[in-house]
């Protein structure tokens, strides 16, 4: 299917008094609809695309959806990006992170394929990383039927979209990989830093939406201590692709992401790591009203582009 795809809004969508509660006050239930509905309301118009089509693939867990970005006419293989939403694994889908691949497939250029992963507290630990791992593997080894270029495919993802891109990166080490992105990533479950402590407004994304996140995402606590859980606590992180790393200032995770950029960098892996001040977690999705959004994005794309024309 080729042209625009739009997906319907919500039946039910949140009250306007939900949509300023903080999300782990809510049941998951009201905290999807509330989250879709702030993502949209702060993106603004998403970028048309040239060609934009939902079809699935095999998972673990049945077939996953999965949407494809495809910013030009042509049939030759194209360098794709593998893009995981955030949502702290218990929100989100593919219409998360719809705004952003556009802006990301036109940016680049590239193809763009964002895959609806299984969520929590539904589908635990490692439901979600199953997906996602299965999900490039899928890509890469039916690049033809998707006019995928095999030789450059990277990952990225936001939040916990980049807890993924990270984890897909370790599980495919010397896989061919050629680049990811990880936009303020959950790095460990523990979450001991001083950016945590800091960056407690009740009101915001702070250390009890963390816990929340957590909570739903594992079955048991000692679940994080996995390095697919938590990638900061491999011991060796040697041998993945070059990343670029984002963090926010006013951020709880903004302090294991950058210690994640310092351990990819001690272990030899190219890294360029970017803190965006003045602004919050999520602001990469607010494309419509914060400026931040759309330098991030630029960089993501010159990023990409250096990456795919090596």
């Amino acid at each position: 299917m080729t042209g625009e795809v739009r997906m319907p809004l919500d039946p039910r969508p949140p009250s306007p008094e939900d949509v300023v509660r903080p999300l782990y006050t809510m049941s998951v239930e009201q905290a999807r609809a509330a989250d879709l509905a702030a993502i949209r309301a702060a993106a603004g118009a998403g970028e048309p695309v040239r060609h934009v089509s939902d079809r699935s693939l095999p998972g673990p867990g049945g077939d996953l959806p999965v949407r494809v970005y495809r910013p030009v006419d042509t049939a030759e293989p194209l360098p794709t990006v593998v893009y995981f939403f955030g949502g702290g694994w218990a929100l989100g889908s593919v219409e998360t992170s719809d705004e952003i691949c556009r802006a990301l497939a036109n940016a680049v250029p590239c193809q763009v394929i964002t895959v609806g992963y299984r969520l929590a507290p539904e589908h635990k630990f490692p439901a979600a990383v199953d997906d996602c791992r299965t999900a490039v593997t899928w890509i890469a080894e039916h690049a033809a039927d998707l006019g995928v270029d095999p030789d450059r495919i990277a990952v990225a993802g936001d939040s916990a979209g980049g807890n993924l891109a990270a984890v897909v990166a370790l599980d495919r080490r010397g896989r061919g990989l050629v680049a990811q992105v990880l936009v303020y990533p959950n790095t460990d479950h523990r979450g001991d830093t001083a950016s945590m402590r800091e960056n407690d407004d009740p009101a915001a994304f702070n250390r009890r939406s963390v816990a929340w996140y957590w909570g739903h995402y594992l079955a048991d606590p000692a679940d994080g201590r996995d390095p697919l859980a938590s990638p900061l606590l491999a011991e060796d992180l040697s041998g993945l692709p070059p990343a670029l790393v984002i963090t926010a200032e006013r951020d709880p995770l903004r302090d294991e992401g950058e210690r994640y950029a310092e351990r990819l960098r001690e272990a030899g892996v190219p890294v360029v790591a970017t803190r965006y001040t003045g602004v919050a977690h999520g602001f990469f999705a607010m494309s419509g009203v914060v400026d931040a959004a759309r330098e991030a994005r630029a960089e993501v794309a010159a990023f990409l582009r250096e990456r795919f024309t090596r």
